[in-house]
């Protein structure tokens, strides 16, 4: 390989003066980098923008929930008794709370067993739940059986375990029903008796209604051990009652309530209270106040999370004239617009007459001539204090109607603010099934007329009734809701139903409204002597009215603003009530749900940042095919450079090789003396 040594022949710095002349060429390169720098510094500021909106959004967005505006606390004066929370729905006031009993769930232990391993027989165990009346029987508590009682089923619907060889020892039978997830927990319990171990059972739910009746088909020894009737004579009680269930009895402002949980939800309006201890004869005090507080600081957070992101704003598009320095957005129409959107949303009146405030300044927050937000903390307390249910109305989406039975669900971006007369056309139903009129059901249930296919909601199954006489209509009512309610493939599809009889005649009425729900007998060897031959069937049917005279959308109870329409999106609940005029509904948006909607639009794929930071990439995209280019040039230049200078370098070269041999020749030449 030829080694090359640019300049040897004519000591010219080729390369030197090669990197001078490409140093000159590549000034536009420069140049190009020069701007793709600034380019990347705007998309990183673009960056940061972003995400101090998606920070403001987060924070309005929390703020656009009408119970920050609306929140209570309630108290209990003795702690240990109850606990509580509340709603917005919560009254202020104080109630009076006296527990006499708590709800407990029941439990039964079955006769011991020698081993737990030992496998005792095959067979399907069934479930049912309900109440226990001892009437004129008695319970003696030291067997824990009944005598004389009777057991009426809730209506929930049976379950059942089946019990194969693979888990017929007792250690199986408790992991099949723990595994079944019943509602029923089972457990061992070693008694240290010559034969110890016990299955234990408890139901999960509490109240006197979750009592267990138990029956076991299959295997004689698995039936000995496990059939439970509290109806029946003492040896038809498998298990020994050990806890029994009962509910909750309590008075509030000395109203005497019984619930069958100690977790209560519908005694007070909007509060929850948690019994735990009784407390006879020494009442406790339950105190509902409006929670100030957590509004002053929710109109606090509004305020701190606006500046928050008109700092930034401020920060990236500032110009100090001192320095003759613009911050990397000046100018930038893209941060000019948000400023203007966000500011124009501060200076616009809450429409809707959804509540008595309108502007941000009738709670003491005002606009200063920075653009910041100022809180006057005094005003704001004053207008909490005079007027604390319209605070919600200035920040959140609210929706009030002039019908208690009316209730307002929600909203959709679309949705106008303003004020909809509601006009209800139909009211929501429930499908149902009635037997043949002046034909009561048959209360001899057997083998001949046992079974019924149903249909409840659209979702189709087969029950088994227990074959006995019943005892009047309503007992055979209870056994099909039951045996419905407890059918697999109607539970876990969410369908149900409440079965009723008037003078001995049933209806099946589906718990689901709207044109979605149904209830019917569609076959079984009991659907004649159960229904008639000629039972009336009706589908349910969706709610229907008008919103400012354009037909609403229904489903079920839930009314909706119609598409297109002012009202779109629009969402009420009629739960009840009659058919006509129902009042008006005024709807409005508040500032923070303004905000999050606004922010919501400015960050979507096609909004204004994410067009801008487009832009950018693609500018950033064009400048690197610009460099490119330059580049591609730069190296035919350089290419160019060294050819000529090797070409000088060679000729040069040339010249004082052939100088050199002149001079040699002319010194050579014969000197004249």
């Amino acid at each position: 390989m030829a080694i090359s040594s640019p300049g040897i022949g004519s000591n010219l710095d080729i390369n030197g003066i090669v990197s001078q002349l490409m140093s000159i060429e590549q000034q536009p390169l420069v140049s190009l980098s020069q701007k793709e720098a600034t380019h990347q510094a705007k998309l990183s500021a673009i960056g940061n923008l972003k995400s101090a909106l998606s920070s403001f959004q987060s924070a309005v967005k929390a703020l656009s929930e009408i119970s920050k505006f609306q929140a209570v606390k309630v108290s209990a004066a003795d702690a240990t008794i109850a606990s509580a929370s509340g709603s917005s729905a919560a009254a202020p006031g104080t109630y009076s709370l006296e527990v006499t009993k708590l709800a407990q769930a029941q439990k039964l232990a079955s006769a011991g067993q020698a081993s737990a391993a030992t496998a005792i027989g095959q067979g399907t165990i069934t479930f049912d739940f309900g109440t226990i009346d001892i009437g004129a029987g008695s319970f003696n508590s030291t067997t824990g059986k009944y005598t004389g009682a009777s057991f009426t089923s809730n209506g929930s619907g049976t379950k059942t375990i089946t019990i194969d060889s693979s888990n017929s020892s007792l250690a199986g039978i408790r992991d099949a029903i723990n595994k079944g997830n019943i509602g029923v927990t089972a457990s061992i319990v070693n008694d240290g008796g010559a034969s110890p171990y016990r299955l234990v059972l408890t139901e999960t739910t509490t109240g006197k209604t979750s009592s267990m009746k138990i029956s076991v088909a299959g295997d004689a020894a698995l039936g000995t051990l496990l059939n439970h009737d509290p109806s029946a004579a003492p040896a038809g009680q498998g298990f020994s009652e050990t806890v029994t269930a009962q509910n909750a009895e309590f008075k509030v402002d000395g109203i005497a309530v019984s619930k069958t949980t100690n977790t209560v939800t519908d005694v007070i309006e909007g509060v929850t209270l948690t019994l735990a201890k009784t407390n006879i004869g020494s009442p406790t005090n339950i105190t509902v106040t409006r929670d100030t507080a957590t509004v002053t600081a929710s109109v606090n957070q509004f305020v701190q999370a606006f500046n928050q992101i008109n700092q930034t704003l401020t920060d990236l598009s500032s110009y100090n004239a001192t320095t003759r320095q613009g911050a990397i957005l000046n100018g930038d129409a893209t941060v000019r617009t948000i400023q203007t959107q966000l500011r124009s949303i501060l200076t616009t009146a809450v429409g809707g007459d959804a509540g008595a405030y309108t502007l941000l300044s009738q709670v003491g927050v005002s606009v200063q001539k920075n653009g910041t937000l100022a809180l006057d903390s005094t005003k704001l307390q004053k207008a909490v204090d005079s007027n604390f249910s319209d605070i919600a109305g200035l920040f959140a989406a609210v929706g009030k109607t002039s019908d208690s039975l009316v209730t307002y669900t929600g909203s959709a971006t679309k949705t106008t603010v303003g004020a909809y007369a509601l006009n209800i056309t139909r009211l929501a139903t429930q499908g149902k099934t009635t037997g043949q009129a002046g034909d009561p059901a048959d209360l001899l249930i057997d083998a001949s007329n046992d079974t019924l296919q149903v249909q409840v909601d659209g979702v189709a199954a087969t029950i088994t009734l227990t074959q006995k006489t019943y005892a009047d209509a309503a007992a055979l009512a209870a056994e099909v809701q039951s045996k419905i309610n407890g059918a697999s493939a109607l539970s876990s599809a969410g369908a149900s139903v409440k079965v009723t009889e008037l003078a001995g005649v049933l209806t099946i009425t589906s718990n689901k409204y709207g044109s979605a729900s149904n209830a019917s007998i569609t076959g079984g060897n009991g659907q004649a002597s159960m229904m008639g031959a000629t039972p009336s069937a009706s589908a349910g049917e969706d709610v229907a009215g008008t919103l400012n005279g354009v037909a609403a959308t229904g489903s079920g109870q839930a009314l909706t603003g119609a598409t297109g329409s002012a009202a779109e999106g629009l969402k009420l609940m009629i739960t009840g009530g009659s058919t006509g005029a129902r009042g008006t509904v005024n709807f409005s948006k508040g500032y923070a749900y303004q905000f999050d909607k606004l922010v919501d639009s400015m960050l979507e794929s096609t909004g204004p940042i994410n067009s801008r930071t487009d832009g950018i990439n693609a500018s950033l995209k064009s400048l690197a095919q610009q460099k490119q280019r330059v580049s591609d040039r730069l190296v035919n230049i350089e290419k160019r450079y060294r050819a000529q200078f090797t070409a000088l370098d060679m000729a040069m070269a040339s010249m004082t090789k052939t100088s050199s041999f002149l001079q040699q020749q002319l010194d050579n030449l014969p000197k004249i003396e």
